[in-house]
């Protein structure tokens, strides 16, 4: 194509009254793009396989480390308390429970900001520099000196977390449809059970340090992953493109196809466009609260898994290095579950059924928590480990939001708001551990059972939800043949497309 008509191509004004950009029509940019490459050559078509294996290696690698780091960020708090931290800080009473739930906190009051964020910013370089702003948070950790002073270190590790779930949905359903979405998210979700893993592993290596080291163990760890952290974060900056339309290492018949080929989502790609009334339709949708209520009542047992589960096993009678050892299973364990959700949707579908399947072991883990004495070692460890479960179902939640919710502003809404439920109730979990029912904690295992059927519970409700929503709905439009079509790539929301269909 000849500039002069590439030229005319980009300020041609269609039926919508805007320009192909459309900007002022609140069409998504990649109909600009499928558009202004309407003549891209298709009489060799693009191998799908192959295409989806080349973006498989260039971004979710690097999704796949944000979210490992992420939760190794947060979960070293609960090796560095079997490291003496506690100790070291002169903390009392609650005062751990505290730290741990005022990160969440903090991440918590940035969802709201972060809404705006995601619509103006692209999403690829606003989580780099907030991968990189968290690591400098963790590195700064190992500085404190008081109570006070580590928990200022962790609020503004929430705070620069706040964006990386929103982020990485928000991303993953740019490149991926509808199926093709849950074993990708699951996979960089897997980082969350390597981040149990290598957090153990680290914090038995740097046990070891000696008493004349200048730093105290737990305090070089911090350091040490937190520059990790910020190396990680320059990387997505400089490598993660911001949209399948801006990677270089695809071509233009290569992004046509894969624009043509996730056009089926009508979830589109990127619109900077900020609709307002899109946030009161999604304060007043259903699907969002159902959403919302699922993942609190799930995160209320990440209290055992980020924060407390190394102190539950040394509370079985292990030193402080076995304690970090006898750990890394549970990470076995959140891989295992996460992959069989992921891998399983992927073939079958029925996202409701692998969450509830998930819930069953975590509720066993609470019962075998709860009800053993702490004297039988294997069978608390067996709960402590199946309670991990519970975690495989987020990545299944985070993937509903993005492939049910159509419009760029209210799926941004809705990114931040169940990420923001994820918080709320990991504010929750760490809260059930008060010092006075140490060391068996009785009343948090008891909290893991009742939380986990009250979400299985809403999990079914919302698989009514969607099967009632479809049967009311036509099941045209989900044809790639419509993929120039203005109409399939407008700003429209679940709500107004008429031909949406809901994925459950």
């Amino acid at each position: 194509m000849s500039t002069s008509d590439k030229a005319s191509k980009e300020e041609r004004v269609d039926e919508f009254g805007a320009t192909s950009d459309g900007a002022s029509a609140g069409l998504d940019s990649a109909w600009a793009y499928l558009d202004a490459h309407r003549d891209a050559d298709d009489t060799n078509p693009t191998d799908l396989a192959a295409l989806r294996r080349k973006i498989d290696w260039h971004i979710v690698p690097l999704m796949f480390l944000c979210y490992t780091l992420q939760f190794l960020d947060k979960v070293i708090l609960n090796y560095a308390n079997v490291m003496g931290l506690q100790k070291d800080l002169n903390m009392q009473g609650n005062d751990f429970s505290n730290v741990a739930t005022f990160l969440f906190v903090g991440l918590l009051c940035f969802e709201v900001p972060n809404v705006y964020f995601l619509q103006t910013v692209p999403a690829a370089k606003w989580l780099g520099l907030n991968v990189t702003l968290w690591g400098v948070a963790t590195a700064c950790g190992a500085a404190a000196t008081s109570y006070q002073t580590l928990l200022v270190s962790r609020i503004f590790l929430g705070i620069f977390e706040a964006t990386i779930a929103p982020s990485l949905m928000l991303i993953s359903s740019q490149w991926y449809t509808k199926s093709e979405q849950a074993p990708r998210f699951c996979f960089w979700y897997t980082g969350l059970g390597i981040g149990q893993i290598v957090g153990g592993l680290v914090s038995y290596g740097f046990q070891h340090m000696g008493p004349d080291a200048r730093l105290a163990g737990w305090r070089t760890m911090f350091v040490v992953l937190g520059v990790i952290t910020v190396v990680v974060g320059s990387c997505v900056v400089f490598f993660l493109p911001d949209t399948p339309m801006k990677a270089t290492w695809l071509s233009d018949k290569e992004k046509v196809a894969l624009l043509k080929h996730v056009s089926v989502n009508q979830t589109g790609i990127e619109n900077r466009k900020f609709r307002g009334k899109e946030i009161l339709e999604a304060l007043m949708d259903p699907q969002i609260y159902l959403l919302l209520v699922s993942v609190v009542l799930l995160s209320v047992s990440s209290g055992v898994i980020t924060t407390y589960s190394a102190t539950l096993i040394r509370g079985l009678n292990f030193d402080s290095k076995q304690s970090a050892l006898m750990n890394t299973p549970s990470g076995a364990v959140s891989i295992f579950f996460t992959l069989f959700v992921g891998f399983g949707i992927r073939l079958q579908s029925h996202r409701w059924a692998f969450i509830i399947a998930c819930i069953i072991p975590a509720i066993i883990g609470g019962a075998l928590m709860s009800f053993l004495p702490i004297t039988n070692r294997a069978g608390c460890l067996a709960g402590i480990y199946l309670v991990n479960a519970v975690v495989a179902p987020l990545a299944i939640f985070y993937n509903w939001t993005v492939a049910n919710i159509g419009g760029a502003t209210k799926r941004a809404f809705a990114a931040a708001l169940i990420s923001g439920s994820f918080s709320l109730g990991n504010i929750i979990g760490p809260q059930t551990f008060q010092a006075k029912d140490a060391p068996e904690y009785r009343p948090a295992k008891l909290a893991v059972m009742g939380t986990q059927a009250g979400c299985a519970i809403t999990t079914f409700l919302l698989f009514l939800y969607y099967v009632w929503q479809n049967k009311k709905r036509t099941s045209e439009g989900e044809k790639e043949e419509a993929y120039l079509s203005p109409e399939a790539w407008a700003n429209m929301t679940d709500k107004e497309n008429k031909t949406f269909r809901y994925t459950y």
